[in-house]
């Protein structure tokens, strides 16, 4: 009987015990699932400002690339005018110059053309005069030249006639006259030189050959030319063998 007891008793405590932690269980229970509900709800909300964050980042992306665009169109649109308005301010630069040039021609011609109108002289008469004095200024040119060739022939010819009278004066030339030997012909004794009529030599004037400074030969000119002449070698004054080169200046130079 004690033992049909105990056992009641234990059943009885067993199912008190069970029920005590049926309430404990089921608070806990209750609060996990009140824990899981607010995680659970925190989640969506975090999803939900992660999303809208996102988006709003990739809107800023965007803007901001097209900020970065904007920037630099304005940058090169700024480039463009700085280099429009230096190109205009050269340009206003040679305009300025241009007009002040122009302004000067224009003052210069409007004093000439007071001084024309002071003289008293027509356009037309002042061309005929433009044309006379033209024409005049070359005839003195041609005079000029004819009187340097008569002025040539007439050496030339008191250089003959002293010659054939027996009166051989040294013939003088340029005190400058500097030439070379181009030919020469050791056989018969002449030699070509660069050095003619246009330079003032003269039919039979006398050159000395010379070579580093120290005297060859002297020659006396037999044949002359415009840019060139023929000298045959002196006799007696053959000191060395001239060769191509050397250097030829008056014997007797004009002071």
């Amino acid at each position: 009987m004690l033992i049909r007891i105990s056992l009641i008793l234990a059943v009885i405590a067993a199912l008190a015990v069970g029920a005590v932690n049926f309430f404990v269980v089921k608070d806990k229970i209750n609060a996990l699932t009140a824990d899981r509900n607010t995680n659970r709800d925190n989640w969506h909300s975090t999803q939900a400002q992660l999303a809208q964050t996102n988006a709003v980042l990739v809107k800023t992306q965007s803007t901001l690339k097209q900020t970065q665009q904007d920037l630099a169109d304005t940058q090169s649109q700024r480039d463009k005018a700085v280099a429009d308005a230096a190109a205009q301010t050269k340009r206003a630069d040679g305009l300025a110059d241009q007009l002040a040039k122009t302004t000067k021609e224009r003052d210069d011609a409007q004093n000439e053309l007071a001084s024309y109108k002071a003289t008293g002289v027509t356009p037309e008469q002042i061309g005929k005069l433009t044309h006379t004095i033209k024409d005049l200024q070359d005839a003195m040119v041609a005079l000029n030249e004819e009187k340097a060739v008569l002025s040539k022939a007439r050496d030339r010819l008191q250089a003959r006639l002293d010659k054939y009278e027996g009166n051989n004066p040294d013939i003088l030339l340029p005190a400058g006259l500097k030439g070379k030997i181009l030919v020469v012909d050791p056989k018969w004794d002449f030699v070509v030189l660069n050095i003619g009529d246009d330079q003032g030599v003269k039919p039979d004037s006398e050159l000395l050959v010379s070579r580093d400074g120290k005297l060859v030969a002297k020659v006396i000119v037999r044949s002359l030319e415009k840019d060139r002449c023929i000298a045959n070698v002196v006799p007696g004054w053959k000191l060395g063998e001239p060769i191509e080169g050397d250097e030829v200046s008056p014997a007797h130079p004009a002071s």
